[in-house]
């Protein structure tokens, strides 16, 4: 696929059900969208309708939200993947590509110095927009420069064929997609043997005094700097209440181990504000 293609490839399957029975089953199921129960087949379209609304400073307002600590928390999970000249990365919800660009970057160090081949690395978000703003992006380090393909695709239909990837990333983006389950099923199908998953996301934190403390910074702060700096404040809203509908840190973990993981485990970060989740198909 050419490094400036964004296609949205789907995967097939047998029809098993009229189209009207599919389209009534579809408006039952329910998923959530922030602390609201919405039908499941229009939760991707909310989805996609915040992430339009906040693309072009999306990555202004994570350094604003966090202190700057999502840098942090991305710069520990390079070092967890541990990039390596040839490997290749699928960085799913990978939005601007900055989790791509430091892959890149970390796996060209070591390029250099040993003169083996280029690593790659795939930016695949369902939200064209966010491809757009990645894609704008100048600087040298920026993931556009260091050669990533970008990719407009769902998490839960891959558009990548089985076991072509060694390591894949979805940063801050599992707790948006409407089947977590059908989503990890296909992390574990596009990635090799041996390969592995890494899932950075907000979670619990462990301690009394730091989870009130980030709730109230949460409710009552995100959403007005998201007004402030976005002129939307309901999706910053939404993005508090979508961290707080996400499963704990234990019960996550449960999910990858049904995908079919091995070796999974969890890594806290900042008391369990945020954190690391790691699986490998073996």
């Amino acid at each position: 696929m050419p490094a400036d293609d964004a296609t949205d490839m789907r995967r097939g399957g047998p029809a098993v059900q009229s189209a009207s029975d599919a389209a009534k089953n579809a408006r039952e199921q329910k998923a959530s969208f922030g602390f609201r129960d919405v039908a499941a087949d229009d939760k991707a379209g909310l989805v996609r309708d915040v992430f339009d609304s906040v693309a072009s400073r999306y990555d202004l307002m994570n350094d604003l939200m966090s202190g700057g600590a999502h840098r942090v928390w991305k710069s520990i999970l390079i070092d967890r993947i541990g990039p390596q000249p040839g490997q290749r990365l699928l960085d799913m919800a990978g939005g601007t590509g900055d989790v791509a660009a430091s892959f890149l970057r970390r796996a060209n160090e070591r390029e250099n110095a040993r003169g083996a081949p280029p690593a790659e690395a795939i930016v695949c978000d369902v939200n064209f927009e966010m491809l757009r703003a990645g894609r704008a992006q100048a600087s040298d380090g920026a993931a556009a420069a260091l050669g990533a393909r970008w990719v407009c695709g769902d998490a839960e239909e891959t558009p990548l064929p089985d076991a072509s990837v060694d390591a894949y990333t979805i940063s801050f983006g599992i707790r948006n997609v409407t089947n977590i389950a059908k989503a990890l099923r296909e992390a574990r199908r596009v990635l090799k043997f041996g390969g592995r998953l890494f899932c950075l996301e907000f979670s619990r934190p462990t301690v009394a005094g730091l989870r009130a403390a980030y709730d109230a910074y949460s409710f009552n702060v995100i959403p007005p700097l998201g007004e402030a700096v976005t002129g939307d404040r309901d999706s910053y809203a939404y993005l508090v209440e979508s961290i707080r509908r996400f499963p704990a840190q234990e019960a996550f973990a449960g999910m990858i181990r049904d995908a079919g993981f091995a070796r999974v485990r969890y890594e806290n970060l900042t008391g369990g504000v945020a954190a690391i989740h790691h699986g490998a198909k073996i």
